[in-house]
């Protein structure tokens, strides 16, 4: 009998303790035919990054997966960036900063997939912009690999001071 209470008792505390740890989404959407990540992230004000985070493993890194009539998730409770700037073609991190009247520092932590030359910005891409880091934690730790589309077009590169 006591060894039913123990695993009953183990059963009910790590289900607990794991409803605790998942994220909850805060604000969903049904996928069309014909969307993209990132016109998805852009006609919904949420970050191409933080987008791939709160689906991850659903949606695949170039987001060539998206089903119909599925349900995703734009972002999780805490975690939901909404001021979000879509990449032009010759935006540049510190252009991007500039604009949403934000540092490089907090561009870069809101955007973890952006690399340190600020080389891989790519037209159509959504970041986050917000004046508070309010980025997703990263599955594992390491921050989720966001591509563009295979026909994307990079921005440009940057000035050598955004790092």
């Amino acid at each position: 009998m006591f060894s039913k209470v123990v695993v009953i008792l183990a059963a009910v505390f790590t289900a607990k303790f794991a409803a605790a740890q998942a994220p909850q989404c805060a604000r969903n959407y049904t996928v069309q035919l014909g969307d993209t990540c990132d016109s998805i992230s852009a006609a919904n004000n949420a970050s191409t990054y933080q987008l791939a985070v709160a689906n991850w493993p659903t949606i695949n890194d170039d987001c060539t997966n998206l089903q119909p009539n599925s349900t995703i998730c734009l972002g999780d409770v805490g975690e939901d960036c909404q001021t979000t700037y879509v990449v032009k073609l010759g935006d540049t991190c510190d252009g991007v900063s500039y604009a949403a009247g934000i540092n490089d520092t907090i561009l870069v932590l809101n955007n973890p997939q952006i690399d340190q030359g600020c080389s891989n910005l790519y037209v159509g891409e959504v970041l986050c912009v917000a004046s508070n880091v309010v980025v997703p934690p990263a599955p594992g730790g390491t921050p989720v690999n966001v591509e563009g589309p295979p026909s994307s077009t990079p921005a440009t590169g940057d000035l050598p001071y955004c790092q």
